[in-house]
């Protein structure tokens, strides 16, 4: 009897093991699958306001508040622009001085929490940057997707798609060099996003599916008058560029690809994440399959590999990319040495490549551009 018993709660153990398991692997592949759009990845560390004076900010010592360039400073309720590192300026050992170049809106104050975002434009178009854009409504699968439209002359549009963590707001970094190139320009938001619908399981897809939306995106330019599309992505919606690029049944037009920060290994991304919201070793497999388990994620057969591609392509990625090991778009650029340019960002977080150097990334925007006009 007493064999019996301890089998009994051997079982009944493993059982509750495996539920425990099972839980914590759903519970760490959340960092990935519900990552709000808006709101900061695991990865990005909250900083602490130290004190504020004319054209300056104090923040806490971080690696992330000694990255080289300019970026958007949010915390709850409030949104500024800083500058690079003031050099100058006295420092303290547990702090960093850098230009505060505006608040946005809200304010700042010592102690407020903060952490660092490529969004340096808050709104839309038109109050951000003073252009002249139409809301509009893509067509989608699941529903309609909104979506700003800056016209322009060219027959080539550009379709920015943002990627974890951010919102169409982003692409609005280069839409004034866009803008002055003359190139029609429509930024999307997609399934999941503020406004856009829901995906059926609440869950974003990494790419795999998300792209669909992309692709509605192709068919409503093509319909407007596009003749080509060049398709910008970050992050995730650099995955969804690809596989545009690769399903979409107007891939012949589209004439180009720009991928700042590509996810191209999902797992590598969700472990990476995972990792971050402090999710021990071991359960990183789990993560893995959780995640697997409640998308499907590549169930089809397709590994989320790069397929070979087929169009111009221009990759924007950093070394030090913690989201999206930049391994991946090394053998990209290697298996494809006609097709793919990579320029390595040094110094640069995910999905802020141009954040480093404006210039330098716009220039070779322009470079890539002006073939395909």
């Amino acid at each position: 009897m007493r064999t019996v018993k301890a089998a009994a709660a051997a079982v009944t153990a493993a059982l509750a093991a495996g539920a425990a398991s099972v839980a914590a692997g759903r519970l760490a592949s959340d960092a990935a699958l519900k990552s709000p759009p808006g709101r900061p990845l695991p990865t990005e560390p909250r900083l602490t306001v130290h004190s504020t004076a004319a054209g300056q900010i104090t923040l806490t010592r971080d690696l992330a508040s000694l990255r080289p360039g300019s970026y958007g400073l949010a915390g709850n309720g409030s949104h500024a622009v800083v500058g690079p590192v003031l050099r100058d300026a006295p420092h303290l050992p547990d702090t960093v001085v850098r230009r505060l170049e505006r608040v946005t809106h809200g304010s700042l104050h010592p102690r407020d929490r903060v952490w660092l975002t490529p969004n340096l434009h808050v709104g839309n178009p038109g109050t951000a940057l003073g252009l002249k854009y139409a809301d509009i409504d893509v067509p989608g699968e699941l529903g309609p997707l909104p979506a700003w439209f800056v016209p322009a002359v060219r027959e080539t549009w550009v379709i920015t798609v943002h990627g974890l963590g951010a919102t169409r707001e982003h692409p609005l970094n280069i839409m004034e060099f866009l803008h002055r190139r003359h190139f029609p320009v429509l930024d999307l938001a997609y399934r999941g996003d503020l406004g856009a619908p829901r995906p059926p399981d609440g869950l974003s897809h990494l790419g795999a599916t998300e792209w669909r939306d992309l692709d509605a995106a192709i068919r409503h330019a093509v319909g407007n008058g596009a003749e080509r599309v060049v398709l910008h992505g970050w992050s995730t919606g650099a995955t969804m560029a690809l596989r545009a690029a690769l399903h979409s049944k107007l891939r012949e037009r589209v004439s180009g690809l720009i991928l700042d920060s590509p996810v191209l290994d999902w797992e590598a991304t969700l472990r990476a994440l995972a990792r971050a919201r402090h999710t021990p070793g071991p359960l990183l497999p789990l993560a893995v399959r959780a995640a697997q388990g409640r998308t499907g994620l590549y169930a089809d057969g397709d590994t989320g590999a790069p397929a070979p591609l087929t169009v111009p392509t221009l990759i924007f990625h950093g070394p030090d990319d913690e989201v999206a090991p930049w391994a991946a778009s090394r053998r990209l650029a290697a298996d494809h040495p006609n097709l793919v340019a990579l320029r390595p960002v040094p110094h640069a977080s995910h999905g802020a490549m141009w954040n480093v150097d404006p210039e330098a990334y716009e220039e070779t925007l322009r470079r890539f551009l002006t073939p395909l006009m």
